[in-house]
């Protein structure tokens, strides 16, 4: 994955607004890797992209946020 639009998909690619989410929505998203997004975190991804949120986390992405978390050693 790089940092540009997922065209294939339309989506914004993870990398581009993991790193600028709110602990909040952070904290919703870790919840549960594989729901649906909630409104709130949908709207922040949408602000911080300018373009459409993902109605949920791809296996792809639920292993990125995963690696996000993870300490660094």
């Amino acid at each position: 994955m790089g940092m540009t639009e997922d065209t294939a998909a339309g989506r914004v690619e993870i990398e581009r607004w993991w790193p600028h989410l709110s602990i909040e929505a952070k904290h919703r998203l870790l919840a549960e890797l594989d729901a649906d997004l909630d409104a709130e975190t949908v709207a922040e991804i949408e602000s911080i992209t300018g373009g459409a949120a993902p109605d949920r986390l791809t296996p792809a992405e639920q292993r990125f946020v995963i690696t996000q978390i993870e300490a660094v050693d």
